[in-house]
């Protein structure tokens, strides 16, 4: 036992948890549990951001990137109210993070002091898991069941510190039970759900797969299953690279972050098998579609629409069984013209990103990186158009990763996602990717990359348009207020924050810009590096809804569509499929 201040043991319990950074601000009222981290300095780095809403999402992406819980903290106030858009990102996209929050000296609070409020009640509606401590004893306590608690709902905790508390000095003992990381339970696979899946592939003329992130770990399973059955595979967005996305079975994802392929092939689905994810959008799929829904939450069974066939069952171990009923099935006409679909997009997109005389091609930029990131590369992906751009181009065939923020959807997540991404895998090649608005919210911690020496590389593909916004006032026939912003001189503003800025703005200055980046790389370089590409304001197509087949749509629908979304060479999958048959 010994006897050291409270604001010391919760930083102990922490490096206990194997956490090894923690992001926040420093301030008067968690001066003492600032205190406390410096303590166990040589155990738990301390990154100090530039915003707190970046640390609480550096926080939550480092979770989502490892599985870990990450932890940031704020002051009272302020400090505590900027954390909110990481921790509702936590919340949403199921993340296990704590957010160690400061509050007024226990003499003071209730007493109308500066910055003092009650700032219990803001953070109910985030998370259950809110205590504000009320003696120093309890803080390594109540710093330890938070963790156990992200990970157990996999989602965020809220410890609240009186600051003259962690300041206080205790007799602490290291607590001694397991750190248990994972459930031990998970639903059994039941050998005639296995069966009944197994009847309804084997009578199924146009079978797709749709992969969720319950699938993450079932790669392997999910290509077994793909090109045993000949089934066409989806992934919902924030789980590409769950099925390698050069594989020829991989259709890409459906919706606005979407390819042509993947829509075509839901929409002429006879059968389709949600597995691991509760993914919002497939209510609204044609009606005359059987549906199998895999998932270990019984709360997420039939949440977003009617299912025929309902599996209480981890999804990885399911499949493993279900691979191993009947015998191969043949490449069927749905599958080689589902393959065909994804030949001729993926041609469609070199073509545009080879076309260059109206102004860069933003495919021409994410062609680029993906040409020149390593087979174990992490991208931070920001919310918008470059969204779009990333999903549909970007390799995760190998073992690649990416962090976006999914449901909640913020802008400015692409940078602090850098920043745990590099922290938690230092000896990757790490990549963010934002427009010029997302960017732009969260630029100052281009500072912190520097200081802490994070060679990243930011890639800002400006067009001074919230463009994602800008498609919806297109397609509501509305005008577009508010949407469009001056732009700025990024490679310059790098420069002056210490970091290295190059421009591009077409072909040529991208690629000498990629052999720039490449050089320094190979030189050992340590600081972050900011590729500002001046990219053409193109309305990426929206692959949401194609009317583009000529037996549902008439040609004045289907010219106005390709000639708005620049799409051409690009047959129906009705013409495909009569091909094949």
């Amino acid at each position: 036992m010994a006897t050291i201040t409270a604001g010391h043991a919760l930083a102990k319990v922490l490096v206990s948890w194997d956490i090894d950074h923690i992001y926040g601000i420093t301030a008067d009222s968690i001066n003492n549990t600032v205190d406390g981290l410096y303590q166990e300095r040589d155990h738990l780095k301390y990154i100090q951001v530039r915003h707190e809403e970046v640390g609480s999402l550096a926080a939550t992406a480092d979770a989502k990137l490892t599985g870990k819980v990450g932890v940031s903290f704020g002051s009272a106030g302020p400090g505590a109210t900027h954390m909110f858009n990481g921790l509702y990102d936590a919340k949403m996209d199921h993340a296990p993070v704590v957010a160690i929050i400061g509050q007024s000296a226990t003499p003071i609070m209730n007493t109308y002091f500066f910055q003092e409020m009650d700032q219990d009640p803001m953070f109910s509606d985030v998370t259950d898991f809110h205590k504000q401590v009320t003696n120093p004893d309890q803080i390594p306590y109540v710093m330890d069941e938070a963790i156990r608690y992200a990970y157990q709902t996999k989602g965020p905790a809220v410890v609240i510190i009186p600051d003259n508390l962690s300041g206080e000095t205790i007799d602490f003992e290291p607590y001694h039970t397991a750190k248990v990381l994972k459930s031990a339970t998970t639903p059994a696979v039941d050998d005639s759900a296995v069966d009944a899946v197994y009847e309804l592939i084997s009578k199924a003329k146009h079978p797709v797969l749709w992969v969720g992130l319950g699938m993450k770990d079932a790669r392997e399973e999910v290509v077994n299953f793909s090109e045993k059955f000949s089934v066409p595979v989806l992934s919902t967005a924030p789980s590409t690279g769950i099925m390698p996305t050069d594989h020829p079975n991989f259709m890409g994802s459906r919706g606005r972050l979407g390819t042509k392929p993947a829509f075509e092939v839901t929409q002429a689905a006879d059968l389709i098998i949600l597995a691991g994810t509760n993914y919002p959008f497939s209510r609204f799929l044609p009606k005359g579609i059987k549906f199998v829904q895999i998932n270990n939450s019984v709360a997420d069974l039939g949440k977003q629409r009617d299912i025929d066939l309902t599996v209480l069952a981890d999804a990885k171990p399911f499949f493993a069984k279900l691979n191993q009923k009947g015998a191969a099935i043949p490449a069927t006409p749905f599958l080689k013209a589902a393959q065909q679909d994804k030949k001729n997009w993926d041609a469609w997109l070199n073509k545009v990103a080879d076309d260059d005389q109206s102004g860069l091609n933003p495919e021409a930029v994410i062609r680029a990186i993906k040409d020149h990131s390593d087979d174990d590369a992490v991208f931070g992906l920001d919310v918008g158009n470059n969204l779009m751009w990333s999903i549909r181009q970007l390799p995760f065939n190998h073992d690649q990763k990416l962090s976006m923020s999914a449901w909640f959807g913020t802008m400015g997540y692409a940078l602090p996602a850098s920043i745990a991404a590099k922290l938690s895998y230092p000896d990757r090649q790490v990549f963010s990717i934002s427009g010029d608005g997302g960017f732009s919210m969260v630029m100052q911690d281009l500072l912190t990359q520097v200081q802490y020496q994070l060679p990243i590389v930011n890639v800002v593909l400006e067009n001074k348009a919230f463009g994602y916004i800008q498609h919806e006032k297109i397609t509501a026939n509305q005008e577009p207020y508010g949407i469009h912003f001056i732009g700025a001189d990024w490679a310059g503003f790098a420069d002056s924050m210490g970091a290295i800025g190059i421009k591009v703005t077409d072909r040529e200055s991208l690629a000498q810009a990629f052999a720039k980046v490449q050089d320094l790389q190979a030189a050992g370089n340590t600081k972050p590096i900011l590729i500002d590409a001046k990219v053409k304001n193109q309305d990426p197509v929206d692959t949401s809804f194609m009317p583009i087949d000529p037996e549902q749509f008439d040609k004045a629908t289907i010219d106005t569509y390709t000639a708005q979304s620049n799409l051409f060479d690009q047959p129906p999958f009705s013409e495909l499929l009569k091909n094949e048959s």
